[in-house]
C-alpha cells in the first residue's frame, strides 16, 4: 500500500506527521508521489488562511490521487468536521488520536473520530523521529495550551496542557542520539507550561536537562517559548549545558502594552525586552527570533508604530510577521475596531522593512566569527543560531562543522570550513 502525504502548520504538526508514517511504515507501507492508495492531510487552523489551504491541500492530493481513501486530521478538521466531512474526508479525525488514525488508515475503512479536545488528560507519546529528509529530529513533549489569548482558537482544538514525564523525553532523546541525529529540535503547543499537569509538576528546565543529558553529542534547540518562562534560573540551567541551541523563539505578538493586555497575553514590552537582554547575557550573540501579528483589533497607527520601534530596539534575527485573521469562536473576532484586510497587509509590509534591516545587521555582525553548522546538504546548513550558511567546499550531510563567516547576502552567511 502507497500513502501521500501533506502537512500545514507548526512544528508540532511536522512531528506528528512523522510520527503517522513512521507507524505506517511499520505496517507495510510506502511513500508515494503519485498514485497513492490513501492522502492524508495534517491540517493547521491558526488562522483563515491556514484554513483554506487546509481545503486547498485536499482537494489538490484527491485531484492527484483519483481514487485513494482521504485521510484528515489536525486542527482544522477539529474544529471544522462537517466542513471537511464535505470535501469527502473517509478518516476524519481531530488533533488527537494519532495512533487510532492510523488504525483507520490500516484497515480502509471511513472512520470519524472528533473527540472533546477538553476531556484529555494523557499525554498522547508518539514516535519521535524526522521527517523523511531532515538532518534534525524532532521531540514533542507537550501538547494543549490553557493560555486562551483573545486571537487563538488552539485551546479549543488541541485541549489543555499534557506533558511527557522527564524519564520518557530523556529515553526518546538518547533513542534519536542512537540513531545519528545530531539535533533534537524540542517542540510542544505550549512548551513553556511543561509539566504543570505531572505530579511533581517538574518544569521546562527539568525536560531540557533530562533530553542534555540524555543526547550529550547532540544539538537541542528549543521550539517557541513563552517569555514568562525564561528567568534567571532558566537561564543558567540551559547554559550551564553546553548543548542547548543559542537560539530562542519568543512568542511576541505585538510591541504595544495596550494591545498586549487586549490579546490576552501574560507580559509587558518591558518585560519582554529583560527576557531579550537576558538571554543575551547567558547566550552571548544569540538569534532571537519572534511572532508578531499586525493588525489586531483596535490597534491605532500609534500603537503599531510602537510595535515597530520595539522589534528593532529587540534587535531580532528574524520576526515572522502576519495579519490578524478573525478565528470565530474567538474573544477577539467579536472586538471593536476591526482592520481592513488591505490595512492589515499594509503594516505586515511595513513590518517586513524593519525586519529586513534588522536581519541584515544580525548577520553583518558575524562577519569575521566562527559559526557552528549542521549541514543539511554538501553545501549549506544552518548555526547553532539559525542562520542559514553557504560554503563552497563540500561538506558531509548530517556533520557538525565550524565555518569562518566572510561575508552576506542579507539572507545568508557565507564562509570557509576551518575544522578538519
Amino acid at each position: 500500500m502507497k500513502y501521500a502525504v501533506y502537512t500545514l502548520g507548526c512544528k508540532v504538526n511536522q512531528y506528528e506527521t512523522q510520527a503517522i508514517e513512521a507507524m505506517l511504515r511499520e505496517r507495510g507501507f510506502e511513500s508515494a508521489s503519485s498514485g497513492a492508495d490513501v492522502v492524508i492531510v495534517n491540517t493547521c487552523a491558526v488562522t483563515a488562511e491556514s484554513g483554506r489551504k487546509s481545503r486547498q491541500a485536499i482537494r489538490r492530493l484527491q485531484a492527484d490521487n483519483p481514487g485513494a481513501l482521504t485521510a484528515v486530521c489536525g486542527c482544522f478538521s477539529q474544529l471544522e468536521p462537517e466542513e471537511v466531512a464535505a470535501l469527502g474526508a473517509d478518516i476524519l479525525f481531530g488533533s488527537g488520536d494519532k495512533h487510532d488514525f492510523v488504525d483507520a488508515i490500516v484497515k480502509a475503512l471511513p472512520a470519524k473520530s472528533v473527540d472533546d479536545p477538553f476531556k484529555r488528560r494523557i499525554f498522547e507519546p508518539l514516535p519521535a523521529g524526522a521527517v523523511s529528509g531532515r538532518t534534525r529530529a524532532m521531540l514533542k513533549i507537550e501538547d494543549g495550551c490553557d493560555n486562551f489569548c483573545t486571537y487563538c482558537v488552539i485551546p479549543y482544538t488541541r485541549g489543555r496542557v499534557r506533558s511527557l514525564p522527564p524519564d520518557d523525553c530523556a529515553a526518546a532523546a538518547r533513542e534519536l542520539a542512537a540513531e545519528g541525529f545530531r539535533e533534537i529540535v524540542v517542540t510542544g503547543i505550549e512548551i513553556a507550561s511543561y509539566g504543570k499537569d505531572l505530579p511533581v509538576k517538574p518544569g521546562l528546565a527539568d525536560a531540557i536537562e533530562a533530553i542534555a543529558q540524555a543526547a550529550p553529542g547532540v544539538r537541542i534547540r528549543l521550539g517557541s517559548l513563552e517569555p514568562t518562562v525564561v528567568t534567571e534560573e532558566f537561564c543558567a540551567r540551559l547554559a550551564a549545558l553546553g548543548n542547548v541551541c543559542p537560539h530562542f523563539h519568543l512568542s511576541l505578538q505585538s510591541g504595544c502594552d495596550d494591545t498586549l493586555k487586549r490579546m490576552n497575553r501574560k507580559y509587558d514590552t518591558a518585560g519582554f525586552y529583560e527576557v531579550c537582554e537576558r538571554l543575551r547575557k547567558y547566550f552571548p550573540h544569540c538569534g532571537l527570533t519572534a511572532d508578531l501579528i499586525c493588525g489586531f483589533p483596535g490597534e491605532s497607527e500609534e500603537d503599531f508604530s510602537q510595535t515597530l520601534a520595539f522589534i528593532e530596539k529587540c534587535g531580532f534575527l528574524f520576526v515572522h510577521a502576519f495579519p490578524y485573521s478573525v478565528r470565530p469562536g474567538t474573544k477577539a473576532a467579536d472586538m471593536p475596531g476591526q482592520l481592513s484586510r488591505a490595512e492589515k497587509e499594509a503594516r505586515v509590509r511595513r513590518a517586513g522593512e524593519v525586519i529586513a534591516r534588522m536581519r541584515r545587521e544580525y548577520l553583518q555582525s558575524w562577519i569575521g566569527k566562527t559559526a557552528s553548522v549542521l549541514f543539511e546538504n554538501a553545501h549549506m546548513g544552518h548555526s547553532g543560531q539559525y542562520c542559514p550558511v553557504q560554503v563552497e567546499a563540500a561538506a558531509e550531510r548530517g556533520t557538525i562543522r565550524d565555518v569562518l563567516v566572510t561575508g552576506t547576502d542579507g539572507e545568508s552567511l557565507f564562509g570557509t570550513l576551518t575544522d578538519s
